[in-house]
């Protein structure tokens, strides 16, 4: 009699346990995964530092889900004229890829592709004279293209 109730009492334990807890399985990104991506895809430079700290330790972030996935500059040069535009590319594609994916691109390419242009510019900031204009002005080139050209469906190259 003990054992039956000791095996009646288990079952029901372990049922209730079940019923109780969350599946196991079930994946969910962390309740903070849109303020994160927020706080990575501004313009401001501490923005920038913080998602390339981030970028390059993709594995702490692994359970967000972002995608991480770039062509960095699509179809135009990731260093025009030798300006190091590439990391600000991934970033922008970072954004693009990661708003589609939320469903609030729409929402956010403005700020997307203003993010794009402040980091091209930071870039520039680091020349002077004719080459800081040259750098300037592809800078600007790139940030219209993006601004004009930048509405490709998700899963589309951005």
């Amino acid at each position: 009699m003990r054992r039956r109730l000791a095996v009646l009492l288990t079952t029901v334990l372990l049922g209730l346990a079940g019923a109780l807890l969350p599946a196991t399985g079930a994946w969910a990104a962390p309740a903070d995964k849109a303020q994160v991506l927020s706080r990575w895809t501004q313009t401001s430079a501490a923005s920038y530092n913080e998602w390339l700290a981030a970028d390059q330790n993709q594995s702490a972030w692994s359970s967000y889900g972002f995608d991480w996935s770039t062509d960095y500059c699509s179809t135009s040069p990731d260093n025009p004229f030798g300006f190091p535009f590439k990391t600000a590319c991934a970033r922008h594609d970072f954004g693009y890829r990661n708003y589609k994916a939320a469903g609030t691109f729409d929402a956010n390419k403005a700020r997307l592709d203003n993010m794009l242009y402040a980091d091209l510019e930071r870039v520039c900031a680091g020349y002077s004279g004719a080459t800081k204009s040259s750098c300037d002005a592809t800078a600007w080139t790139y940030y219209h293209a993006v601004d004009i050209f930048g509405f490709a469906p998700a899963g589309v190259t951005g």
